[in-house]
């Protein structure tokens, strides 16, 4: 009786591992991810457009609660700044109903933030690999912990985040941001200032010239020509889209690779060069590893490099440009110095 009694126990507990190994996973439908077929150049959708919106104390902005854990929305237009994960979210919720009220577009460039004000708009950065988007936040997520945002399928893409989750900065872009158009200042909302203090010391660069439009370059634009300088503007400091596209030619420093390099700036004093490096390190720091300072006879230049072909070096002196509010030059180094 007592081996039957085994026996029966015994098939008992492989009937139920059997049931356990059998059971189905849950359908695809109840899983999250990635629609197939999405459409094509998601990486083009345009940002999100920052306009006022009027924010309401109630309704998505009132606290709520998950998980046992109270949240207590925002309802003023203070700024907000995070740094944490971010995660994605698609086919799960894809058309329905965000905490806003409006239905989820998984190839919009939205978001979701458990207490930013609902509607708002933000700012997200991959501190990675320099990459950043601008998207409204209309609803409520994620709930886990060290998650600060939740991002549409298109923002994660646009960010390289769609393989997991990943570290990011989220900056709200205020309403009175949006009203005096402080918002568009750069792209990352305060490189420009390290012109602005450049400017301001002593020694100013002399290899790359401020984009700012005067007179003179529009005049020197419907003539397709440089702009002429003027009295007080060093010859050296001219500079142009059409020049910052092509290499130039100038001395091989000691130190430097052979590749394609992005001149930020040229300098009398070697002072003024490592104080500019030092002003955009500290505010682009997905270049500050490729930032050098090259010795050339009585000229220090500030260069970022070396990259492998001239379309890559345009790529980033792009970026530099509407960062820094600077026309960069492209050098061409193709020997070595050891």
């Amino acid at each position: 009786m007592a081996r039957h009694g085994f026996a029966v126990a015994a098939c008992v507990l492989l009937a139920l591992f059997a049931g356990c190994a059998s059971t189905p996973r849950p359908p695809a439908y109840e899983r999250d991810g990635a629609l197939p077929n999405p459409p094509a150049d998601l990486e083009r959708v345009p940002d999100a457009e920052p306009r006022v919106e009027p924010i309401r104390s109630g309704g998505a902005n009132k606290p709520y609660e998950i998980d046992g854990r109270r949240y207590e929305p925002a309802t003023g237009d203070a700024p907000m700044r995070e740094r944490g994960l971010a995660s994605w979210y698609g086919r799960k919720f894809h058309g329905r109903m965000t905490s806003s009220g409006e239905r989820y577009d998984m190839y919009a460039m939205t978001a979701a933030h458990p207490t930013m004000p609902l509607p708002s708009y933000a700012r997200v950065r991959n501190p990675t690999n320099g990459r950043e988007v601008i998207v409204r936040v209309n609803d409520r997520g994620p709930f886990h912990p060290g998650r600060v945002i939740d991002l549409s399928y298109t923002a994660a893409l646009r960010l390289g985040l769609l393989r997991g989750v990943g570290i990011v900065e989220v900056e709200r872009i205020t309403n009175d941001d949006i009203r005096t158009g402080a918002w568009r200042r750069g792209r990352d909302g305060t490189a420009q200032t390290a012109v602005a203090r450049a400017a301001s010391t002593n020694e100013a660069p002399i290899g790359a010239a401020p984009a700012t439009e005067t007179t003179a370059t529009k005049e020197a634009a419907t003539a397709g020509a440089t702009p002429a300088p003027s009295p007080d503007t060093p010859a050296a400091a001219l500079s142009s889209p059409d020049t910052a596209a092509a290499p130039a030619t100038v001395p091989v420093a000691a130190g430097a690779a052979a590749g394609f390099w992005v001149q930020l700036g040229a300098f009398r004093q070697r002072e003024g060069a490592l104080g500019f490096r030092q002003r955009v390190a500290a505010e682009l720091d997905w270049i500050a590893p490729l930032l050098a300072v090259f010795n050339d006879a009585s000229v220090h230049r500030l260069q970022a490099g070396p990259y492998a072909s001239r379309d890559e070096a345009s790529a980033v002196a792009e970026r530099l440009h509407d960062a820094l509010k600077l026309v960069p030059v492209i050098v061409e180094r193709r020997t070595a110095v050891q």
